[in-house]
Parts: C-alpha cells; structure tokens; sequence
C-alpha cells in the first residue's frame, strides 16, 4: 500500500513522497516509516506527527503507532507534521500481533450535553471527522481510549453513544469486543460536563469579596487555621514532610523489599463492576478477592438483603502496561461472599469469589496480614484511574497530627474556608482525634485516590495493613483534591469476616480461613476467639 507524506504540515499532492509500506509487517506505521531514510531525514517528533486516512466521503486520523495490518491494502496515509502534541507518545508500546484487535470510529465531538466539551487532546484533530481507535478485544472502552494518547487525560465516567443507533450506548467499562466498524459519540454525565473546563479561579470575579464573606461566615474555623500556623510553623512543617519523604525513598529502594513488593502485586488486580465503575481489589486467600463495598453499592440499593451481584464483575491481573501485555481476567461469582458498606469512614468491604481454580490465581495476602503502624513508611499497590498498576511509597500520618496534615493543604488557596466546609460535611472531624473512628483507620497522603479503592496497603516490613478506601476532597467535580486518605485496618475487616461466618454457621468456609491464617500470630488469635465473645461493632 503506498503512503503519502508531504514535506510541510500542509497537504500538497503536487509535492509528495510516496513510501511504499508492507500491510502485513508486524508493526506500526511509525515505525514502518522509520525504515525509509527520507522519512527520518525530516526528523519529526513522534507526537507531533498526525496520520490522516481517507475513507470514502470521511476524513479519519489514526495515532502512530497503529498497526500497519490493519489498513487495507487499496488505503492511502497522508503524514502530516504539527509544532504542537497531537498525542501522548506510547513509550512501552509492544509490537503489534495479528488477529486480536478490533477498529472503531470517535467523532471529533460529543454527543448529547458534551457537544462543547473539549474531548481531546489537540485541536488539530478537529479537522478530521474522526479519529479511529484501535483495541485488543479484551481491553475496557476507556482504557483503549486511554492507550490511544490523543484524548484528555482525565477522559472517565462516560458512554459511547452509536451513530446508527442513538439509544444504544456503550459504557466506559464495558469490553471494546463488540464495537468492531462503529462509528460513536463520546457522552459525559451532565453533572461533569457543568464543572468542565472551569477552575477555582474562574467561579468568582471578585476573589477578595468572596475571601472576605467566607470569613464572615466562618470565623472559628479561620481562628483554627491561624492557631495551627503561627508563624512559619506552616512551612517547618512542610519541610519536615519533605525529610520524611527522603526516608521513605531510601526504605523502598532497598532492593529486598522492592522484590517482596513486586511479588506480592502479582495479587493485586482492577475490578470492573460492569456499567457502574473500576477500582482494585488483591486475592485474600485462595479464589477470594477483596475490594471495597462503595464500589458496587450503586449495583442495587438490596445489595446487602440479597447479596447476590445484579450485575457483571471481572478482576483483571498483570495489567502493567498502557498497550496490554500478559494481562488475563476472571469473572465474579453472583454471590457475595461478603459485604459491609454504611458510608463515611465506617467499615467498607466486599469478599469476592472468583469463578476461577485458584491453581491459576497468585498467592493470596491474607497470611501477609500485620496491624497498622502508628508512624513510619507505607506502600499502596493499586489501578489509579483504571489506569496500569501503579506503587505509591508514602508514610503514615499519625493520629495527632491529622488535623495540621489536612489544614496544610488549604494555606493561601483560593476559597479556603468553602474548602474546608466541603471536608467537614464529609465528615473528616470523624477519625481526627475525640473522634468515634480516630483509632478505625490509617492515614496518609497518595496521588491514587481515583479508581484505586480496594487497594493493599503494605507497611515498611511488606505486610499489608490496610484495604485503601478513600479520601476526603474539596474542589469541583473534575478537579478535586484530596486532603488526606485512609484505610480500614485488615485486622479490623477480618474479625467482622470471622464474627459473620460464625454467626451463619459457615463452619466449612470458618475452617479453610482458620487453617489459611494459622501460622500469622495477629491473625489466629482472633479467628480462634470463641464466638460467644462480645462482637464488634458491624453495619452489615
């Protein structure tokens, strides 16, 4: 098939090279071109390179690193060169194979209540009428969006609506398997899109006056924030947390606990509830995966009454690169092993059973189980976004000094007492200390807090501590920051887990747990605990 590749960003057919590409090579059409010396010569930079595919009366781009087997034989590829990025460069893009992928069509605009919406990356796509999306059949909607690099970042929460079929729309979580030749309109949420492209800055004309009202109207919590900080205390502060930082870089790049990390994520996996949502979740013991219980609360409001899953759950494992790899996925099993969600920063968990052999599953955590540092190093292993997993070395933050860690992050922001408003209705004040659940959680600070519910959390000995759940966060929707996060104890998950196996009486399940946590001394003490003992505290 020949290729088209004019010698300035503009198309010029009087002034053309034509490169003659193999369509059934193994590779992407980048690195096709870069087999042809004249092409090199220009010295483009691979993300500001544009491919235009002409299709009957459409004009399509594809991204570089397109497969070249793809492209039917009578197509001609016109390369175009920008001064700007058109897309995010796939560095760890692995060589393409025939026969997996399926090809589908985004229009350069939204659909329905998204028709404004800035949807990508550059707007030098605009000028095509769409841009055509390549997939690996078992890959998700957003993560083959996500991989394609010409769409935004922060690209989530929406639906593909089919141009053929307006009513027929495809979920951001659902598989890309059927979408083969289609041709869709990307829709966003009306709560998203109202919030879209504004910034703190842009909500008030007058920042003073606002400031200034606020004040008004919450003296106290001003009066609290100047307590905290007198003086430079705020940025002693700051630098303590930069030297407390340091360490935990230096304790996570010993290499022995950099191997016993990178073993124990092969447990690590990103559950997908079908139509509702991701996060991630790790294998407990033998086929039983936990994750959190906000995760499929919207599945059915009776969730806890009949504990059976309304819709599709898979948890996908060794999904490390952007362009998939090895990854493989397993579906849940309807019925939930266990649940317990009631809001806040009470208790928060589902179990899972994977409809899987559990010979074909990485080891489980639980036998890992240690209780929650007062201070010191932490490691969360989880899927931020939905994205590829991710590590995030951070430290724990004591409970005494939850209070400054939280109120640090609003010195000299915009509309900072709104902000801490927006936390306090979420009920911060709830685990900071004289608080009911000051002792219930760990904190810390981590850049994974979207899609990374359900997530270990490993202290500085590898042992996992923690079921990372949430975080409080002000902002606006699309542009949230989060001000501390936290995470329930295992230890605390486990006696609920153990406290309702006995009370129905499960001894078969009881005894395959027994027998699982027999040799971690934090752990036997409390599944061997005589049932008759007063129970904790359940919502579920």
């Amino acid at each position: 098939m020949e290729r088209e590749c004019p010698q300035n960003k503009r198309v010029n057919h009087r002034n053309v090279t034509k490169y003659t590409i193999d369509s059934d090579c193994p590779a992407t059409v980048l690195e096709a071109l870069k087999t042809h010396s004249e092409y090199n010569a220009k010295k483009y930079k691979d993300e500001n390179v544009v491919i235009k595919l002409s299709m009957q009366e459409r004009q399509v781009a594809v991204a570089t690193h397109f497969p070249c087997h793809l492209i039917e034989d009578d197509k001609v590829l016109e390369i175009y060169h920008k001064k700007q990025k058109v897309e995010e460069t796939q560095h760890d893009q692995e060589t393409p194979s025939q026969g997996r992928y399926v090809t589908f069509f985004i229009h350069k605009t939204g659909g329905t209540d998204t028709k404004t919406k800035q949807l990508l990356r550059s707007n030098t796509n605009n000028q095509f009428d769409y841009l055509c999306v390549y997939a690996e059949k078992r890959m998700t909607v957003e993560e083959a969006l996500k991989r394609d690099g010409r769409f935004i970042d922060n690209l989530s929460n929406f639906t593909l609506s089919d141009e053929a079929d307006s009513d027929s729309l495809t979920y951001h979580t659902q598989s890309v398997e059927k979408l083969d030749g289609k041709f869709f309109k990307i829709c966003l949420p009306r709560t998203q899109v109202s919030w879209s492209g504004k910034n703190v800055k842009s909500v008030s004309n007058d920042d003073e006056e606002t400031l200034k009202l606020l004040r008004e109207q919450f003296p106290a919590l001003k009066k609290l924030m100047e307590s905290r900080f007198p003086g430079d205390s705020l940025q002693k502060a700051l630098n303590l947390k930069k030297e407390n930082f340091g360490k935990i870089q230096q304790a996570f790049s010993e290499v022995h606990r950099v191997r016993q990390l990178l073993a124990s994520s092969e447990s690590v996996c990103k559950v997908i509830v079908e139509n509702f949502c991701q996060g991630t979740g790790f294998i407990l013991f033998d086929n039983f995966i936990l994750t959190n219980g906000h995760l499929l609360k919207d599945c059915d409001e009776r969730l806890e009454d009949t504990m059976q899953l309304p819709t599709d759950v898979y948890a996908v494992f060794n999904y490390e690169k952007p362009s998939g790899g090895d990854w493989f996925r397993f579906k849940v099993k309807k019925t939930i092993i266990d649940f317990s969600y009631s809001g806040g920063s009470e208790l928060d968990y589902a179990i899972l059973e994977l409809d899987r052999d559990t010979l074909a599953l990485p080891p489980g955590l639980l036998k890992k189980c240690g209780p929650v540092p007062k201070n010191g190093e932490a490691c969360i292993i989880g899927h931020p976004a939905g994205g590829v997993k991710q590590m995030d070395p951070t430290c724990i933050i004591e409970k005494e000094k939850r209070g400054e860690a939280a109120l640090s992050h609003y010195k000299d922001t915009l509309l900072t007492l709104h902000s801490i408003k927006q936390v306090l209705n979420q009920g911060i004040m709830n685990i900071m200390q004289g608080g009911p659940n000051v002792d219930k959680v760990g904190t810390y600070n981590t850049f994974m807090y979207h899609g990374s519910s359900g997530s270990p959390v490993f202290d500085a000995h590898c042992r996992v501590f923690g079921l990372h759940t949430a975080g409080f966060t002000y902002g606006f929707s699309g542009n949230e920051k989060s001000v501390i996060e936290y995470a329930h104890p295992l230890i605390d998950i486990f006696k609920n887990f153990v406290m309702k196996l006995k009370d129905r009486k499960d001894d078969k399940l009881l005894q395959r747990v027994l027998k699982e946590v027999e040799n971690n001394p934090h752990l036997k003490e409390v599944g061997e605990s005589n049932s008759d003992d007063e129970p904790m505290e359940t919502d579920g």
